[in-house]
């Protein structure tokens, strides 16, 4: 009797997992309840989104990262800080307000609204910014690389106002702020194994999710995927976009006068395919004014040309420093003959100004026209509306 009364005890030990070997293969899912309770469904700690190993076609080559590589962990901190308002002093303001989504992370007004006037350039596309030989950021490249960019409209007194001046809170007064928020403690602990948060932290989480919005699904990458080489007429083009392509990376033959007399516009000369990221030894392009009047020749950087326009024809905002040209046809028009800006503007990079005066194009409406329709290939969608880089207090 009495052994079968053991036998029973182990046999029921059995049933209820008395055994420790049975804890081997628990574990615990970690709870964020600060950052469910802001977020809900849009961040999962547990399941993050894809930013690490997004797909980049084999042609695409260049790789600003500088040892700062993206991270699921480190780009989704990067999200929350990239939209949260308690970055502005006045919590009015965050990077999202000047670089919209659903403009392919540009601002369709001329000059962005800050806590204490507006910006005195217009608002650069945040599109494939990784993809680029030139580290320096801004048009005037005043900052030495994105990290270092990063927080400087934070600190800036008219954009986010903690610059510390003129009766403004510091950045120190902002790492406090953020250190009493519930989802910054759980997500720095998250990324960085501490609580504690620095501007360095900052800078490099805000980096990793810019760097990670990426836009290579246009007709040009269909047909670039398609072809042994960007020089060969793309099969999914049509006539006038392989025209167009053709203009756009074949040199001009120019006279003695700086008249173009054969060849094609020689775009790509600055704007180098296929990343369409600018030539870091660019000099301006000819815009040598300011929003705010007076004259402005230090801009020499430019965002890729990839996204200018939606492919529903809608522009994403306006272009150049100044925000002046609104239109692909007067963007290419500005180019068409450069003589007075030649003799204005003492910083005019010498590829526009052959023989040392400003080059005339001589461009007819096809050409114009074909420009017009490979530009409009470059354009995507998935950048616009992809989850993981939207707003996640939304």
């Amino acid at each position: 009797m009495k052994n079968q009364i053991l036998l029973g005890l182990f046999a029921l030990c059995g049933l209820t997992s008395c055994s420790n070997s049975s804890d081997d293969n628990y574990e615990e899912i970690p709870s964020y309840p600060f950052v469910e309770a802001e977020f809900g469904s849009s961040i999962d700690l547990n399941n993050l989104a894809d930013y690490a190993n997004q797909i980049v076609p084999p042609y695409i080559t260049k790789d600003n990262s500088q040892g700062n590589a993206i991270t699921d962990k480190g780009a989704t901190l990067g999200r929350v800080l990239f939209y949260d308002k308690n970055l502005s002093s006045n919590n009015t303001i965050s990077c999202a307000s000047c670089h919209k989504q659903e403009f392919a992370f540009s601002d369709t007004n001329v000059a962005s609204t800050g806590v204490n006037g507006t910006t005195g350039r217009h608002s650069m596309r945040l599109i494939n910014v990784k993809f680029a030989t030139e580290t320096k950021f801004f048009w005037n490249e005043r900052a030495i690389n994105l990290e270092t960019q990063t927080t400087m409209p934070i600190k800036d007194h008219g954009e986010m106002g903690f610059s510390g001046e003129n009766g403004d809170m510091s950045f120190d007064d902002l790492i406090t702020r953020l250190s009493g928020i519930g989802y910054y403690k759980e997500l720095f602990k998250f990324v960085y194994g501490s609580e504690e948060i620095t501007e360095v932290k900052i800078q490099s989480a805000l980096a990793q999710f810019i760097r990670s919005i990426q836009s290579f699904d246009s007709k040009y990458d269909i047909g670039r995927a398609l072809a042994s080489n960007e020089i060969e007429p793309f099969s999914n083009f049509t006539a006038q976009e392989n025209m167009g392509k053709n203009l756009f990376l074949t040199p001009p033959t120019f006279d003695s006068n700086s008249v173009r007399t054969s060849g094609g516009l020689g775009c790509a000369g600055c704007h180098r395919a296929p990343e369409f990221d600018i030539d870091p030894n660019s000099l301006s392009n000819g815009f040598g004014g300011s929003i705010n009047g007076g004259a402005d020749l230090t801009n020499t950087k430019a965002p890729t040309l990839r996204n200018l326009i939606q492919t529903n024809e809608t522009l994403n905002g306006p272009m150049m420093h100044t925000g002046i040209i609104t239109s692909l046809q007067a963007a290419i028009g500005h180019y068409g003959n450069l003589t007075t800006a030649a003799q204005n503007n003492s910083n005019l990079d010498p590829r526009l100004k052959p023989n040392g005066i400003g080059q005339q194009l001589n461009l007819n409406a096809t050409e114009i026209n074909a420009m017009i329709a490979f530009l409009k290939t470059l354009s995507g969608t998935d950048v616009y509306t992809n989850e993981k880089w939207s707003n996640p207090f939304n």
